[in-house]
């Protein structure tokens, strides 16, 4: 059990990285006031005021962002004790934060979750998923997993591995429209374009060694595969889709024997050194549930 004086830099922490009281209650799963009062406490012992507040906003005086400062070395010191304990005892607990890409997180980082919290009866996880890159070290998060190249970055990463693409349309609309034979008759089609992240320009498509860029106008440009999807059902054109998201929903898998380059899944922690179990096993067991599309079923 944390000590007093733990559990006030704990909240401190919190609210800084909360960006408000409200939001770090919620997180601490308190009351709003509990987290005014212990805040309030812990400056009435320092003597001196670490936060400005306003009806609006919160702002770290010049001595909140030296406690701030330490507060966070002295908790992520007991952070390591606590994970070098768990190591010796080899049991993951406690409560995971990741973060996700809202998208992903509904189509296959949910999922993982679910067997995970069966697998691994005494631990927690609170998931974010959202469309914002999260800054997971100065946010408090353990992970994140990633869509997508990488930039250059201080965190390690490990690859969980390839999200996979097609070309799918209703059975409706290629009845009306025909069914292309070869990638350049795309251009007489309507494709259903994804206009978000760094998928932008013509569309590159594979065969083996052989490579394509077709240039594809299309009349919906969206920052949401799911919208795509949609738009594809109700016979609206060609939608570029994760295999994934294409199971099931009857659309028809389009010049099969070409699909878009894979993009990379990632897990990013802060560092290997001193990994606590909780993190480990989730990232272990997405690597083992990283389970290959039904290609089969979509052509």
């Amino acid at each position: 059990m944390a000590s007093p004086e733990t559990s006030e830099l704990q909240t401190f922490v919190k609210v800084v990285q909360a960006g408000s009281f409200t939001r770090a209650a919620e997180r601490l799963q308190t009351q709003k006031s509990h987290v005014s009062r212990v805040v309030s406490g812990l400056e009435a012992k320092l003597g001196v005021r670490l936060l400005e507040r306003s009806t609006r906003s919160l702002h770290l005086t010049e001595i909140g962002r030296e406690v701030l400062e330490r507060a966070t070395g002295i908790l992520a010191a007991l952070e390591d004790t606590e994970r070098l304990a768990q190591q010796q005892a080899g049991e993951p607990r406690g409560t995971l934060r990741l973060t996700c890409g809202d998208e992903y997180g509904v189509l296959t980082a949910g999922r993982w979750i679910s067997s995970y919290l069966q697998r691994f009866p005494l631990v927690q996880v609170e998931a974010d998923f959202t469309g914002r890159i999260i800054d997971i070290v100065h946010e408090g998060f353990d992970l994140a997993i990633r869509v997508g190249e990488l930039p250059d970055s201080s965190l390690t990463a490990r690859k969980l591995g390839d999200m996979r693409y097609g070309l799918f349309a209703s059975p409706d609309y290629l009845h009306a429209r025909g069914k292309p034979k070869s990638p350049d008759r795309l251009a007489r089609h309507d494709v259903l374009v994804f206009n978000g992240g760094r998928l932008r320009g013509p569309l590159r498509l594979l065969r083996g060694a052989d490579e394509v860029r077709v240039e594809a106008a299309g009349r919906l440009r969206a920052n949401s595969r799911y919208a795509l999807r949609a738009a594809a059902l109700q016979g609206m054109g060609v939608a570029v889709l994760p295999l994934a998201m294409a199971a099931g929903t009857g659309l028809v898998r389009v010049l099969p024997d070409w699909s878009p380059a894979p993009v990379p899944v990632h897990a990013l922690y802060a560092s290997s050194r001193y990994l606590s179990p909780k993190v480990r096993a989730f990232v272990d067991h997405a690597v083992a549930h990283f389970e290959p599309e039904p290609v089969s079923n979509l052509v």
